[in-house]
């Protein structure tokens, strides 16, 4: 038997807390100083995180290395299990074509191009980030942008504020997901506080949106189906992560904000001549004008509404309950850790929900997918080995990461520095969203930053009489504004639309209103603990 320990070295708090934290330390420096590849730095902060848990909290090298394995199967399962399927589906779009007859078909929703940011960069690309994430809406949404005429940086910079509200619950709800495993705490009670915050952010972002794309004079011609869009948005992806299922919640929005903003009679009108020179600076897809067969279009969005469909027949509660029977629990092997007070850590054991998982739904998904889009099965194998190919990368970055915070949190690190910064008292409730922000500013992922920080917040609240749903969500609700900073999100947008080598140009026009929509959901989460806003929580 292991037992945590808050004070190893030298009977010190703080002295524990400075070693404690340089496992983290070392990613952060290796990745926003030395710029490391991300699964470079995460392979070493775990061999960091390894090294102070034998050396200076004593944890056997057994559990050690038991605690690291477990933390890099929940990261192979369920959460890149949801991330290879999704993109699988994508895939087979791409290469049927159907993802250009969808392309087109946006396009032909609107020639506004403050209409057609809102449709693609938020209400698309939250549809995306609820099926894939981890960087997939951004790619995907910019090269769209790029087609439909916008100016390279300009798509880059929409897309990738855009991807901010739909974060918390992207992948099939991963973020929220993991930060219920690594705290201990009930999804749904997390998921139900983050579906307090982040829909404020959706209130504000397509406002912002608008401004991006054509200055005052597009906020105050189409502030009305920005706005519409915005209340839509957020209304769904409240009332879905608080009463129907946070897997569920960013499609729902997704679908809610498009029917909203294309109910608007405004979103419909022809953009004037002017701002359409004045924005469409960029060369503009030839294929636009081509119309498709209404059978190819609705074959175009049958991949999405099959996912909707079988996500939805899942949360029926007679199918539910059918599909957890084949969940399987396990006793972890060469793990047996206890709390400095004696109690069991929910890590000795391992939950493997094996079809209910989003990623098996995905998977079934995309076999339909399969059949609806005509796509050879031996052709639909090689899309899927070609997206294990493609994330074989990020699978690394992934796995090493969850490896770190598993290793961190069994040990007692997590706890030591949650009791260090606990010393913060009422102030930590305005600080917890930073600390989120600044672990996906780093890391590219809410699920990495829930995964290294969330233990820790639960373990700071509890120190500080703050609840501990409310500070678990505060990290992931700022972790999401600190997307369109990540070096990673930057990469790929830049990859995306040909400006490879200038991420610094899109840092500094992005940077701005990452740290301005920080400051505000710092504000709500503060209001939150104090009886200004604690009506707002369940």
């Amino acid at each position: 038997m292991y037992v945590q320990e808050l004070e190893p070295v030298a009977d010190s708090l703080g002295l524990s807390a400075l070693v404690a934290t340089l496992p983290l330390v070392t990613v952060l420096v290796l990745l926003g100083g030395v710029r490391m590849k991300a699964h470079r730095a995460g392979l070493i902060g775990l061999l960091a995180a390894s090294l102070v848990a034998r050396l200076a909290y004593g944890m056997p090298v057994g559990q050690t290395l038991s605690s690291a394995a477990q933390g890099a199967v929940f990261g192979l399962f369920p959460i890149l299990w949801i991330v290879v399927n999704a993109l699988w589906v994508y895939r087979m779009t791409v290469r049927t074509r159907h993802f250009d007859v969808l392309r087109r078909s946006f396009g032909r929703l609107s020639d506004d191009p403050r209409i057609q940011a809102l449709v693609v960069a938020f209400c698309f690309g939250a549809l995306l980030e609820a099926l894939a994430g981890f960087g997939a809406p951004v790619a995907i949404c910019s090269v769209m942008l790029v087609a439909l005429g916008f100016d390279p940086v300009r798509a880059a910079v929409v897309a990738l504020v855009a991807n901010t509200a739909p974060v918390a619950f992207g992948a099939m709800g991963t973020p929220v997901v993991t930060l219920a495993q690594v705290t201990g705490l009930p999804l749904d009670s997390v998921a139900s506080v983050v579906g307090r915050q982040t829909p404020l952010l959706a209130l504000v972002v397509p406002l912002v949106l608008v401004g991006l794309v054509d200055g005052r004079r597009g906020l105050r011609q189409t502030w009305v189906p920005a706005l519409v869009c915005g209340v839509a948005f957020a209304a769904a992806q409240f009332a879905a992560s608080n009463y129907v299922s946070a897997q569920l919640a960013d499609i729902g929005a997704s679908l809610a904000g498009a029917a909203a903003l294309v109910a608007v009679p405004h979103a419909r009108r022809p953009a004037a001549e002017p701002v359409r020179a004045a924005v469409l600076t960029g060369v503009r897809s030839e294929d636009l004008d081509q119309e498709d067969p209404r059978p190819e279009v609705v074959r175009a969005y049958a991949p999405y509404a099959l996912i909707v469909v079988i996500f939805s027949i899942a949360q029926i509660p007679a199918v539910k309950d059918w599909l957890a029977h084949a969940t399987r629990t396990y006793d972890w092997p060469f793990l047996d850790v206890v709390t400095p007070e004696g109690k069991p850590v929910g890590g000795n054991v391992l939950t493997l929900p094996i079809v209910s998982t989003g990623g098996t739904l995905v998977l079934l998904a995309g076999l339909c997918t399969a059949v609806v889009l005509g796509v050879h099965a031996r052709v639909a194998v090689e899309e899927w080995a070609a997206t294990v190919r493609e994330l074989r990368f990020a699978i690394l970055t992934v796995t090493s990461v969850l490896a770190l915070a598993y290793v961190m949190n069994l040990s007692g690190q997590a706890a030591t520095i949650g009791h260090f910064v606990a010393a913060a008292g009422a102030g930590l409730a305005f600080l917890s969203p930073v600390l989120g922000w600044f672990g996906v500013a780093v890391s590219g992922s809410d699920t990495s930053a829930n995964a290294l920080f969330g233990a820790l917040q639960v373990s700071a609240a509890h120190e500080s009489g703050l609840s501990p749903e409310l500070l678990a969500a505060a990290n992931s609700s700022g972790g999401v504004l600190g997307k369109m900073i990540s070096p990673q999100n930057l990469t790929i947008a830049c990859a995306a639309v040909g400006l490879a080598g200038r991420e610094g140009d899109l840092l500094r026009k992005v940077l701005p209103w990452s740290a301005g929509l920080l400051l505000i959901m710092c504000l709500i989460v503060l209001g939150q603990s104090s009886p200004v806003l604690d009506w707002m929580l369940p």
